[in-house]
Formats: structure tokens, sequence, C-alpha cells
């Protein structure tokens, strides 16, 4: 079984792409917990929070990869919860560095234009940069294989491709 991350700050296509490659490669893809928690719960998030976003991101995970399919798509996993901790809260609790981790990391850069949903935060440059930094320290604290994405869409979906069929 080979898993699969989409790591990054928001609205950069990892949701999108991570469902249409999941499709396309006929692999369970497993959706964000976070944004049905925030849609339910309302985005005024603590700690607490978060902590229950990663336990139910978790179980999602689990629950998919149970039967061992040969390919996974995670949409998100506990090490971006991570990042929103550091990046809310200015800490990142060890319990959200210690779930299991993917086989590898697709960090997607901000580079492509902010959207605003609802759910979603920090969309100035200067929050995007920042959270884009926190993502990619969190990964390289794990000590997580990972691949950068950027670009325009189509040049996003080829690194992707490239990346889950190496």
């Amino acid at each position: 079984m080979k898993t699969f991350c989409f790591h990054g700050a928001e609205s950069t296509g990892k949701s999108v792409l991570a469902q249409k490659l999941a499709a396309e490669l006929h692999c369970p893809w497993v959706p964000e917990y976070g944004r049905e928690y925030c849609e339910e719960t309302g985005t005024d998030l603590s700690m607490e929070d978060l902590l229950a976003i990663a336990e139910g991101q978790d179980r999602r995970m689990r629950t998919v990869t149970a039967s061992s399919p040969s390919l996974v798509m995670l949409d998100t996993d506990p090490l971006m919860t991570a990042a929103w901790a550091e990046m809310l809260f200015g800490e990142v609790p060890s319990v959200l560095l210690a779930y299991p981790k993917a086989d590898r990391y697709l960090l997607f850069a901000p580079d492509v234009p902010w959207v605003g949903d609802g759910t979603r935060f920090f969309g100035t440059p200067v929050e995007r940069a920042r959270f884009a930094a926190i993502a990619e320290a969190v990964l390289v604290r794990a000590q997580v294989p990972f691949a950068r994405i950027a670009g325009d869409w189509a040049a996003r979906e080829a690194q992707v491709r490239a990346a889950v069929t190496m």
C-alpha cells in the first residue's frame, strides 16, 4: 500500500486534485475531516478542536487503509493539523506529530489565487506565505519525504500525476 498526502496552505488545489486522481486511478480518497468539522461547529477553533480534528482524520484514514488498497490519496492528515496548531496558537502538541505518516507528502505552494469558501482563514499573501512556511517546517520536523507542487493548475496536476505514478 502506498499513501500520498496532499499538504500545504489553503486554496491551493489539494482537495480537487486528490479527489480527481483517486477517481481516475480507482483508489480510495480520504477527504478532509476538518472541513466538515468546521462546517458543523464553526471556525472559532480551540486547540481541543484541532485535536478532535486530527483524531477524526486519523480514524477516517485507518478505516480506508484497513482493507490495504494498493494506493490511497489523503486530502490531509494530522501533520497538516499540526501546521494549523502552529499557525493559530504558536505551538504543536506532540500528539499531532505521533500519528502514522503517509508514504509521501505533496507540498502545495500558495502561488495560485486564493478563494474564500467560509471555512478558509488565511487569504492575504503574507498569511499564505507564513502558513506555507509552517506547513513545510512541519514536514521537515516530522522527517517525512515530500515533493513540491507549484505553478498553474495544469502544472500542478502534471506534477502530482508524476509524483503518484513514479
